[in-house]
């Protein structure tokens, strides 16, 4: 394949970049003289405008208010030079599309004043009760425009906009990882005066700020873990923001034509009356509901894993990890499971004949599961399985196929390797011709199992440099080669997930980011859910020597690590982070853990038969409860007094229209506390040593008697 040719095909592939300045525009704001009566104020809060100032491409503003956030357009290196994306023309609005969550997505398209040959489509995707803009930039062009880079370097830059109204600016990063907790966790960084004097550059994903109650939000849709940047937010003296390229952003020598679009990542703005806690509780909800068209990603169903029983198990025999892995075993677990009120029951690694064909074990189950999907079926549960997204056996059909997708690195193709005591595999390139095939072999197994739940795991930020694959080519170096593949390995999950759900409706991917250097951030959030924590630290975290994970025993440790990413509830709404927690015996951490999950995390695991038939009792009429309140749980921003660990740590979650909802009090001593509400609530359900009072003003004064560590859960609006 010539290089011209090459270059095309790997454009095709990389549907997130940068576009150039170069926009002519006029004043259109979305008013009746754009769309359609009914949708003209299409949110409460904001407005876009078009504009005819070549410094600005678009406009968005704060109804009632004189404050507008401008966004300068976009620039492009291609030639050799530099390019301004702006249009030569005024552009419109088109009648908006409605999509599947209730969002209205806008298109105006217009010629490149300073690069006739192209031009740029504006996408903005609104929802009426949202007050954040998600959106986009798309290059096309009649002709062919290669892109080109300053001294080997990105120069790409997304947007450029002026925080000069705002004085308290922060950082948000979620893909800060905490060797102390072995997860990645919220971290709100103070942007201070003199960061902007020294034009500091900030990796976000989101850069947000408050002025005269009035708050601002700026982000990105990508990720990796700090700080291997991608894109930064670049800062100046006068306050200008401007979200540019790092690396992997595009390629030296990538071709933009008539085949070859160029689309850019999803961003987000957002301008809100109130401080930054308001801004965080409407970004939350436009997380929940408004970011992703995948709806499935987003329920809150409990989700059962096999995977700490199969652990646990081979420690306590000295065996394998699949000697569990029978069907007879998960049909006792799938009983429980049930009586627990388990919504999804997950079987981790083992199920599979060999990766890369993924078909059933016929050894261990029967063909397709019939067994364990009849019995989910009876119980009104869901199946979920594992999935290796990157590894195919040695002997599967694809890998005997297309040895060329495998990953390479400095020329060499990497070794097999064992995967959980199966078929030695090979690791496979997902930003090349692989990624289709593996998501056909998803919606395959979808139709033929009945599947809901897909976990993918042994996901990587890198691995491959290969030069024949669609992330560069020879004339490419292999340290660009394998930033590309770094940054597209996103956008392929991405697309991945949603080629399968809208083939396979009400299916979606959990993405394993329980290890370092995962692709964490904005981007697959998009398309799916993460998938947070596993056994906790390891023995390395803490500079231990006993092999093994250190917080994998019923009791009050384990929890207080899975409640600690609960910090990303401010801005990421809890449901978007699967944790499981323990259901084993005794009682006293049966209600930890219950305490714990019903704030939104919505995982179990463990040796399910051997919970006692009073603990399987508990946890089942608990979670039934939990049930009909979980929806207001989950919409509802969090309230949180106490350490994690201290005495009492509370956690309140409760909506602040209907009063439903739940608050949870932890503690490691004995001892009486008293709690009062921040929201008003509903009719309370509590167990006998909770008394709970309703104040004049609609809240709940809330007394707890302890006489030992553990948990108090009550119910508000429960039936």
């Amino acid at each position: 394949m010539d290089r011209r040719n090459f270059l095309k095909a790997s454009t095709s592939l990389i549907t997130a970049h940068t576009l150039a300045p170069a926009i002519a525009h006029a004043e259109i704001p979305l008013d009746k003289r754009d769309v359609p009566p009914e949708t003209a104020n299409h949110t409460e809060e904001l407005g876009i405008e078009l504009t005819p100032d070549a410094q600005t491409l678009w406009r968005l503003t704060l109804r009632g208010s004189s404050l507008a956030q401008d966004f300068a357009a976009p620039h492009i290196h291609a030639g050799g030079k530099l390019i301004e994306l702006y249009p030569s023309h005024r552009l419109t609005l088109g009648t908006p599309v409605k999509l599947s969550n209730g969002v209205l997505e806008y298109k105006a398209e217009g010629t490149v004043a300073a690069l006739p040959q192209m031009s740029i489509r504006l996408e903005f995707q609104l929802h009426p009760n949202s007050s954040v803009v998600r959106f986009r930039y798309v290059l096309l062009s009649t002709g062919s425009v290669t892109l080109s880079k300053a001294n080997g370097q990105d120069d790409f830059t997304y947007f450029s906009t002026s925080f000069k109204n705002y004085d308290d600016a922060r950082e948000v990063q979620f893909g800060q990882f905490l060797e102390q907790t072995h997860c990645y966790q919220l971290s709100e960084v103070p942007v201070f005066p003199q960061a902007w004097t020294q034009q500091a550059e900030l990796m976000g994903p989101a850069l947000v700020a408050a002025g005269a109650n009035v708050s601002a939000l700026l982000a990105y849709e990508h990720g990796s873990e700090v700080p291997d940047a991608f894109l930064r937010f670049k800062l100046s003296s006068s306050r200008q923001v401007t979200l540019r390229a790092v690396k992997g952003n595009y390629l030296n020598g990538q071709i933009i034509d008539g085949q070859h679009p160029y689309a850019t990542l999803y961003m987000h703005a957002a301008i809100v009356t109130g401080n930054i806690d308001q801004l965080a509780s409407r970004y939350r909800k436009f997380i929940l509901s408004h970011q992703s068209q995948n709806a499935a990603a987003r329920r809150p169903r409990i989700c059962y894993n096999t995977w700490q029983f199969q652990t646990i198990n081979k420690g306590r025999t000295g065996g394998g990890y699949l000697d569990s892995m029978t069907e007879e075993r998960m049909l006792k677990e799938i009983d429980v499971a049930h009586r627990l009120g388990i919504d999804t029951f997950v079987i981790d690694t083992g199920w599979y004949d060999r990766t890369g064909d993924w078909r059933v074990n016929t050894k261990r189950f029967s063909a397709n599961m019939e067994r364990v999907r009849k019995e989910l079926d009876s119980r009104g549960m869901e199946l979920g399985l594992w999935f290796g997204p990157t590894t195919v056996g040695v002997s599967s059909s694809i890998a005997k196929k297309h040895p060329e997708w495998r990953m390479s690195r400095a020329g060499k193709y990497l070794p097999p390797a064992p995967v959980w005591e199966t078929e030695d595999s090979y690791k496979m390139c997902l930003v090349s011709d692989y990624s289709d095939a593996f998501a056909d072999e998803l919606i395959r197994l979808a139709k033929e199992t009945g599947v809901k739940n897909i976990k993918w795991d042994a996901v990587g930020q890198y691995g491959c440099d290969d030069p024949h694959h669609s992330h560069g080519s020879a004339m490419n170096s292999p340290a660009e080669r394998s930033d590309s593949y770094a940054f597209q390995l996103v956008q392929k999950m991405c697309s991945i997930a949603d080629k399968v759900a809208a083939a396979a409706p009400g299916t979606f991917v959990d993405f394993d980011v329980t290890e370092r250097n995962r692709a964490m951030g904005l981007g697959f959030l998009a398309s799916g859910r993460y998938s947070l924590m596993n056994s906790g630290p390891y023995t390395s975290n803490y500079d231990m020597t006993i092999p093994g994970g250190v917080f994998t025993h019923q009791g009050q440790a384990r929890t207080w690590i899975t409640r600690s990413p609960l910090t990303m509830d401010k801005w990421l709404p809890s449901v978007s982070f699967l944790t499981h927690y323990l259901p084993d015996d005794p009682l006293q951490w049966q209600e930890v853990s219950v305490a714990s999950l019903v704030l939104g995390q919505n995982g179990l695991w463990g040796d399910l038969p051997s919970i006692s038939q009073e603990g399987v009792a508990y946890i089942g009429n608990t979670l039934a409860m939990y049930k009909t309140v979980r929806d207001d749980i989950t919409e509802s921003d969090p309230v949180v007094t106490g350490l994690i660990s201290g005495s009492p740590e509370i956690h309140e979650k409760i909506s602040a229209k209907s009063g439903r909802g739940v608050v949870s009090i932890f503690t490691t001593r004995r001892g009486d506390f008293t709690y009062f509400t921040k929201n008003k609530v509903a009719s309370p359900v509590a167990s006998s040593n909770v008394k709970v009072t309703k104040t004049e003003a609609g809240t709940a004064e809330i007394r707890v008697s302890f006489d030992r560590p553990g948990a108090a859960i009550i119910f508000f609006g429960s039936t």
